[in-house]
């Protein structure tokens, strides 16, 4: 095989795996989720736990794509509506659905959209290393703002949500988006069918 045929077979689009290995593969990634966010730690004067489960959401985005990297974060959710213990564990927030409506609520309910909008970007440009930093410097932000915004309601103080939501979180973030983004260049050829 010549160089150059080499190189098309490389670019050339997995064949899509069957529609129940897709799901498997969402409900997977919203078991990924769910171990990251166990891994957390309470910071002095905020709410809101410092977890895994953000990178995990968007790396879990990156892989499977829009749809399925939307549907693995929906199951989360679902999963922690019904009170199953997927949420960061926590003696001050309440379990179950009404984790939704709490200080945390916000990012929660960003996930779909972070990992969605994720495995877009990854998608659109094919997985090229840029596209891999993008999408999930682009869901982090989803994720922030969510937070930020469910924050500002409660609180009534947008300011004061910022400060105790996202500038504790932000140099955390920085080194989980290039993580992501790493695995998600590595990881990328073995889940394309996926997408």
């Amino acid at each position: 095989m010549t160089h150059v045929e080499s190189a098309v077979l490389e670019s050339a689009p997995a064949r899509p795996a069957p529609l129940a290995n897709r799901l498997i593969a969402a409900l997977a990634g919203a078991v990924i989720v769910a171990a990251a966010a166990q891994v957390a730690a309470l910071l002095r004067g905020t709410p809101v736990p410092v977890t895994l489960q953000p990178a995990a959401a968007l790396i879990v985005g990156g892989l499977l794509g829009p749809r399925f990297g939307a549907a693995a974060l929906v199951m989360y959710l679902a999963m922690g509506a019904a009170g199953l213990p997927v949420f960061a564990p926590s003696p001050t927030l309440p379990p179950g659905v009404a984790r939704l409506f709490g200080p945390t609520g916000g990012y929660l309910l960003a996930y779909p959209v972070a990992a969605a909008l994720t495995g877009l970007i990854v998608a659109r440009w094919r997985g090229s290393m840029p596209a891999c930093l993008l999408g999930p410097l682009c869901g982090c932000a989803v994720i922030l703002a969510g937070g930020w915004a469910q924050l500002s309601v409660m609180t009534g103080d947008p300011a004061s949500a910022y400060a105790t939501g996202v500038a504790p979180f932000l140099l955390k973030d920085v080194a989980s988006v290039v993580v992501a983004g790493l695995l998600i260049r590595g990881f990328l050829p073995k889940t394309r069918a996926l997408r």
